[in-house]
């Protein structure tokens, strides 16, 4: 409400006054004039960081106007019948135009199974466009291959031995801070994946509406957009969207992010849109590996040859399939009767398959007889969906022993569960607020025998309640196969978990001045040891290295 003469008066006389009392060193009197006392400065707050672009808007669907607004000319004398007939043309136009625009919605809305080049994946103007042409080549011109670790690396008699590298572990960890920011998403973070280049940090991330986020975390200034955003929100690094799933919509989330094994010159991508897709850096091309015409995928992984890939689904099923035939020769096992929500396959024993499910349990499976059920059922060579109660029978016969290796029984849905590099140890992390660990000995993988015990050796408490808004938490191991084994995880403190794999908190890394977010997507550098990044529901990713590491 707008102020009266009067009270516009008042109020400068009163400033008059208080400005005379101040120039007489009048304290008393100013105090007297009403004025409330001004206010200690708080403590400031973590302040997010700022996109440098904006989002586009969509363009709005045609509305009727009337004959003036769109400029035509109407005869004053116009009979009723010739108006009658004019306003229904009219009504029949703007029919037309509704059902063309809402057949363009529904294609809209339908996955995309064609290959998509840069410039389908991207809006960018063309200097960002030749900027991220330039990154794909520079990175595909040097192999970055996923070095096999040794299954007996780190395994020790005396438990003095595991301190000693823990301790030398945390002496590196404990020191990290935030050193850059980014909005590198437009919407939650869901799945992450670091690229193994010691020369950079290159992370992709990808969000709930089927958009992958490529973040070169410490690009050089000159790389970087000019920003008039101030130092405490200015982002840093260089990092570009590609929508490789679509709709970009939730329906469209990205469930897992993975890079090629052999020469890491491909980004693999899975999403609720039924879809998986293979983004090479060579190329520049996005291709359909594998559709699903009505069931969403939650995870992938890639064996260490890169010739094949585990996929699995909303629907208690994994698929196997062969990356050099025809995406129609993937064949699909019913391992659950509840959704897998992860299947991780061991790095060195690649014959060992690992699922995570809403049924409460964790399996191993021995997927040498997993791959000849057909056969051993006489089946046809054709079949390509085997159901819950066929793999069922097939396992309790006697051709199918062993078929199932191990199981445990979690109090609630397991959320995830990831093999070591090693191919020795497991962490799962479970909606009854636990992180689980086993370790499993060499001679148990050589025999044909299920293992004599899949009991966990540690369980750790850990606030895993992420509720509706936050992405849940999975324990991810570090592939660095030099280093001490240990895992990363967030936290609904903020900060980010570093545990080794006995069970020993390593560090606790978080800054109150910088993240104001949980950080629930977590990944590490697969070559270097003190690097970590994560991602928070609004597409802000962090990257935390030592303090004296160059932007």
């Amino acid at each position: 409400m707008a102020k009266s003469a009067y009270e516009r008066e008042r109020e400068a006389n009163i400033a008059r006054n208080r400005a005379l009392f101040e120039q007489l060193e009048l304290k008393q009197a100013v105090d007297t004039l009403g004025f409330p006392a001004k206010e200690a400065p708080s403590k400031p707050k973590a302040k997010p960081v700022q996109p440098a672009k904006k989002t586009k808007k969509e363009p709005e669907a045609p509305r009727r106007q009337s004959a003036r607004l769109r400029g035509a000319v109407v005869d004053p004398n116009e009979s009723p019948s010739r108006k009658r007939k004019r306003e229904e043309e009219e009504e029949e136009r703007l029919a037309e135009e509704r059902i063309e625009a809402q057949e363009r919605e529904r294609l809209n809305k339908r996955p995309r199974h064609n290959d998509l080049d840069l410039a389908a994946l991207t809006d960018e103007d063309a200097t960002q466009f030749a900027s991220l042409s330039t990154q794909l080549e520079t990175l595909s011109q040097t192999a970055q291959s996923r070095r096999p670790a040794d299954t007996e690396a780190f395994v020790f008699e005396q438990d003095v031995k595991d301190q000693a590298e823990v301790e030398e572990l945390r002496q590196k960890l404990q020191n990290m801070k935030v050193v850059a920011r980014a909005k590198v998403t437009e919407n939650r973070i869901y799945s992450a994946a670091y690229h193994p280049d010691p020369t950079k940090d290159l992370i992709f991330f990808g969000d709930k509406h089927g958009q992958l986020g490529m973040w070169d975390a410490r690009a050089t200034p000159d790389e970087v957009d000019d920003d008039k955003s101030t130092s405490d929100t200015q982002e840093n690094g260089k990092y570009w969207r590609l929508q490789v799933h679509w709709p970009a919509t939730s329906k469209s989330s990205i469930s897992s992010v993975k890079l090629d094994p052999i020469d890491s010159h491909t980004v693999y991508t899975s999403a609720y849109d039924c879809t998986v897709r293979a983004l090479s850096f060579t190329s520049g091309v996005s291709r359909e590996i594998f559709s699903n015409d009505d069931t969403m995928i939650s995870s992938i992984d890639v064996v260490p040859s890169g010739n094949e890939m585990w996929i699995s689904d909303v629907s208690g099923g994994v698929t196997h399939l062969d990356l050099r035939q025809d995406k129609s020769k993937g064949k699909w096992y019913q391992l659950s009767e509840q959704k897998i929500g992860c299947v991780s396959v061991n790095p060195t024993r690649p014959n060992f398959l690992l699922t995570a499910s809403n049924s409460k349990e964790l399996r191993i499976w021995d997927v040498r007889k997993l791959l000849t059920i057909v056969t051993d059922l006489s089946l046809e060579e054709s079949t390509s969906e085997l159901a819950s109660d066929v793999v069922t029978k097939y396992r309790d016969s006697k051709n199918g022993s062993g078929l199932l290796r191990g199981e445990w029984r979690h109090n609630k849905s397991v959320s995830s569960a990831y093999w070591d590099p090693r191919g020795r140890s497991i962490v799962s992390t479970s909606y009854d607020d636990a992180i689980r660990l086993w370790d499993f000995h060499s001679p148990i993988f050589e025999s044909v025998k299920p293992f004599p015990t899949s009991k966990p050796f540690c369980r750790i408490s850990h606030n895993c309640q992420t509720g509706k808004w936050l992405t849940i938490f999975r324990a991810q191991w570090t592939q660095n196969p030099d280093v001490y084994p240990h895992f990363t995880i967030g936290n609904m403190n903020h900060s980010l978990d570093i545990i080794s794999c006995k069970g020993e908190r390593i560090a606790r890394l978080s800054d109150s001045s910088k993240i104001s977010a949980v950080q629930a997507v977590t990944c590490s550098h697969p070559s270097i040891v003190e690097r970590a990044a994560t991602g928070n529901a609004s597409g802000r990713c962090v990257l935390w290295a030592p303090g004296d590491t160059d932007n």
